[in-house]
């Protein structure tokens, strides 16, 4: 299996947060399974820690060297993801969850969110 990680799944997963499923947890430790984070994930923390919306507790060179050291794999954006993008209906409208939402499509990953309005989407969804 391969999985894709939402935003607020990583940063769970970093700050050891109760909300985050034991079975999501383990997935993501697990080095037999693939796991992918959006580049638009990490431009999402960086944006909204520069606005002071978002406390990290470490600094944004540590919470990228974190996700190198647990092998989680940085998926760029690119054309197939912009088309996928541009046909999905308007059920979310945030612009980093629709572009989480199209790559977990084109990429045929399976998504790590607890956001419900996924479920509209044609996404396999994990959240245990």
């Amino acid at each position: 299996m391969a999985y894709l990680l939402d935003t607020h799944t990583l940063l769970w997963f970093v700050a050891g947060d109760k909300q985050l499923p034991e079975s999501s947890k383990e997935i993501i430790k697990n080095v037999n399974e693939s796991c992918f984070l959006s580049a638009t994930s990490l431009w999402e923390i960086t944006i909204k820690h520069q606005l002071k919306k978002l406390e990290l507790g470490i600094s944004l060179e540590e919470l990228f060297e974190f996700v190198e050291r647990n092998q989680i794999e940085i998926i760029p954006i690119n054309s197939l993801h912009l088309l996928q993008l541009s046909k999905l209906p308007f059920y979310h409208h945030d612009p980093f969850d629709r572009m989480i939402i199209a790559q977990a499509i084109s990429e045929n990953l399976k998504l790590i969110s607890r956001d419900h309005i996924f479920k509209n989407y044609p996404v396999s969804l994990v959240w245990e």
